[in-house]
């Protein structure tokens, strides 16, 4: 299965944030050990290391190496990123992008803590413990 995870559940991952850490790094594991195959979009990258700012440099650049050695780094071809930019069904563009992102590669989801902000996407939306307890039965 292809899943494209989105910057917040990485975030919950690396920060260790309550109570969402766990699963998501229980879905980073199952990636790891190529149970799924998990995707990241490439502007995803730099967003984490804004948002990890206060985090030692040395300290985020060896946490992005290690996701980039557990997901795929991937991007959206010109014609998707115009589909996005004329797409006025999402409220967030970022968001747009990572559905554009996840169709790229053929995800069946897109793993993200607001889905609520993907109610647009052409690639379904799910919370890291809705997919887990999909997946599990």
């Amino acid at each position: 299965m292809v899943v494209l995870i989105d910057t917040n559940v990485i975030i919950d991952f690396f920060l260790k944030r309550e109570p969402y850490s766990e699963s998501a790094a229980e879905i980073l594991l199952k990636c790891a050990d190529k149970e799924l195959v998990g995707y990241l979009a490439f502007h995803s990258i730099p967003n984490i290391w804004y948002i990890l700012r206060k985090v030692p440099e040395r300290k985020r650049r060896g946490w992005l190496k290690d996701i980039c050695s557990v997901l795929f780094v991937t991007g959206a071809s010109h014609e998707e990123v115009l589909r996005a930019i004329d797409n006025e069904e999402f409220s967030d563009f970022e968001d747009c992008l990572q559905d554009r992102c996840a169709k790229s590669k053929g995800a069946q989801y897109i793993i993200t803590r607001n889905v609520k902000d993907f109610d647009g996407s052409e690639i379904p939306a799910v919370s890291p413990q809705e997919f887990l307890d999909m997946i599990k039965g």
